[in-house]
């Protein structure tokens, strides 16, 4: 009986989700093309109408878990948040949920989330469309191959970063990182023999050209860890109702100035991010091995 409600109360999210992401990507793709008017001021109004349908687009989701698969999202966090300021957000990776999640607790009290995305997701139909309208920041990284083969491309993914990143100065930002590249899974963490408990190795490169690519206009850090008590959930689990709490640690800190630079040719600066970022991971490893333990503790109790 149980498996069959979870199937009900999945699909009708589902549809419910599904329905809801098709009435938002219409206008946003019908006001999309005013974006190509060459004045800023008009490019400005757009976008910001833009990020509205995102925003209410992620408000309707929220009502639709609530109705379908409500889920106990605890926030450990005294940290205060503006939808008036530009933010760098970074987090661990585990599942496609995060993403759920960190629009759900960042909803309307940060700017709309931007999320770094690889070139070739631009040709998604629609969705691709509907990411460009709504200024997400796309990305091509090459391979050492690539370098190697032909090395006039060196350099040329922080510039393309750079143009893209350059939009965000006309008004506020959130801009997310997924710092490790990719999700959680124990094989990858054995193989890569991480100092981290919970996490992978961090990637500098992207958040070090990211900062650099919005100069001083992003100077406050927001720190995400997500941690799930019972077990990583997919997708599926999610919207039918399998997922019971999840735990959501934030703090806001200051970008110090020791974290901008040429990440690319300063060999000093590189080696001084790439540290900076390690003792970040180091406590977001702790923050998580915190909340595995209270869990543990409320298993006892």
């Amino acid at each position: 009986m149980g498996r069959v409600l979870s199937l009900i109360r999945g699909s009708l999210a589902f549809v419910c989700w599904l329905v809801n992401t098709i009435l938002w990507v219409l206008p946003i793709i019908i006001f999309s093309p005013i974006k190509l008017i060459p004045i800023p001021a008009v490019r400005t109004t757009c976008s910001s109408l833009l990020d509205s349908c995102a925003t209410s687009w992620i408000t309707i989701n929220g009502v639709i878990e609530r109705i379908f698969h409500p889920v106990n999202v605890h926030i450990h966090s005294d940290a205060e948040l503006s939808t008036k300021e530009w933010y760098m957000v970074i987090a661990n990776h585990q599942s496609w949920v995060d993403i759920l999640i960190l629009q759900r607790v960042l909803n309307r009290k940060i700017p709309f989330l931007k999320f770094f995305l690889k070139k070739e997701l631009i040709f998604v139909p629609f969705l691709g469309l509907a990411w460009w309208a709504l200024d997400f920041p796309f990305m091509r990284r090459y391979s050492t191959a690539q370098l190697r083969k032909n090395p006039k491309l060196r350099g040329k993914d922080i510039e393309i970063t750079r143009k893209a990143c350059a939009k965000f100065k006309s008004k506020p930002v959130s801009v997310m990182n997924f710092v490790e590249g990719t999700r959680f899974k124990a094989d990858k963490h054995r193989k890569q023999n991480s100092q981290f408990k919970h996490l992978l190795k961090p990637k500098a490169g992207g958040l070090a050209f990211a900062l650099s690519a919005m100069g001083e206009h992003i100077h406050k850090l927001v720190d995400v860890s997500i941690y799930y008590p019972e077990k990583v959930p997919t997708y599926w689990e999610y919207i039918s109702g399998q997922v019971k709490e999840v735990h959501v640690h934030i703090s806001v800190s200051e970008i110090p100035t020791a974290m901008r630079g040429d990440y690319m040719k300063d060999r000093e600066f590189k080696i001084a991010f790439q540290e900076q970022l390690n003792q970040l991971w180091l406590e977001k490893d702790k923050t998580l091995d915190l909340l595995a333990q209270e869990k543990a503790v409320n298993q006892k109790v």
